[in-house]
C-alpha cells in the first residue's frame, strides 16, 4: 500500500470450518469495527463479484459430486481474481477496510490438505494471483469437525463441500491451525465451541487487542 488514503486500511479474514459460525461472527466484527469508528466492506469467498457468485454456485452445487480437486482449486482462484481486481484491491485503495468471510487461508486448508494437493501448488497460485497482498489478521474460528458437521446438518441440505466425510474435515482443521502456528502475527484463534454471545466477546476482544497493537492511537 503506497497511498495516504490506503496506509490505514486492514483487511480482516473470518475462517473455520463447516460450522465453525464465521457467518454470524462476521457480524460481530463488523459491529465491532463501527463502535470503532471504521465502516467497513464485507464480502465472501468463493463469491464477492458476479462472476465470484457464479463459480460459488458451481463449486458448492451437490450435484456436481465428480469435480476433480484441480478443478476445484482453480475454480477457486478463478474467483479470488476477479474478487481482488474488482473489490479488494480498489478498497483498500481508497483507504476503506474489508472483511471477508474466508479468503486464500481456505484454499489451503480445503483444498492443499483437504484434498490432498499440498500446499505448494497452493502457494504458487497464490503468489501469481495476488502478489504480496495478504491479510492483516485472520479470526480463525476453531471447532472440532463432529461438532461442526452437527451444525452445518441442522442448517438443512447441505452443499457440497459440507457432504464430505469427517477426516476431510480433520485434515482442514489441522491445516487451519498449521497455519495459525507459521503465522501468530496475522492469526487469532478464536474456540467456537461456545455460545454464540460467549464466542462474540472473544471476537470482540481479539480485535481490540490486534487493532490496539497495530494502529497508533487516534487512527
Amino acid at each position: 500500500m503506497t497511498t495516504d488514503a490506503s496506509s490505514n486500511a486492514r483487511f480482516v479474514v473470518l475462517e473455520g470450518i463447516e460450522g465453525s459460525g464465521k457467518s454470524t461472527q462476521l457480524a460481530t466484527v463488523v459491529e465491532a469495527l463501527r463502535a470503532m469508528g471504521i465502516e467497513p466492506e464485507c464480502t465472501r469467498e468463493p463469491g464477492g463479484t458476479a462472476l465470484g457468485e457464479r463459480l460459488r454456485g458451481l463449486l458448492l452445487d451437490p450435484d456436481l459430486p465428480g469435480m476433480c480437486p484441480e478443478a476445484e482449486l482453480l475454480l477457486m482462484f478463478a474467483a479470488r481474481a476477479q474478487h481482488l481486481a474488482s473489490v479488494i484491491r480498489p478498497a483498500l485503495a481508497a483507504g476503506r477496510w474489508i472483511v471477508s468471510d474466508r479468503f486464500t487461508d481456505a484454499s489451503f486448508a480445503y483444498q492443499g490438505a483437504g484434498r490432498g494437493l499440498g500446499i505448494e501448488r497452493v502457494a504458487r497460485l497464490e503468489e501469481w494471483v495476488q502478489g504480496d497482498l495478504r491479510p492483516d489478521l485472520v479470526l480463525l474460528l476453531d471447532i472440532d469437525p463432529a461438532t461442526g458437521l452437527e451444525r452445518a446438518v441442522q442448517r438443512g441440505r447441505r452443499d457440497r463441500i459440507e457432504r464430505e466425510a469427517l477426516d476431510f474435515f480433520a485434515r482442514v482443521r489441522e491445516a487451519y491451525l498449521e497455519r495459525a502456528r507459521a503465522y501468530p502475527d496475522r492469526y487469532r484463534i478464536i474456540d467456537g465451541h461456545a455460545d454464540p454471545e460467549q464466542v462474540a466477546e472473544r471476537v470482540r476482544q481479539a480485535l481490540q487487542e490486534w487493532r490496539t497493537k497495530i494502529m497508533p492511537r487516534g487512527a
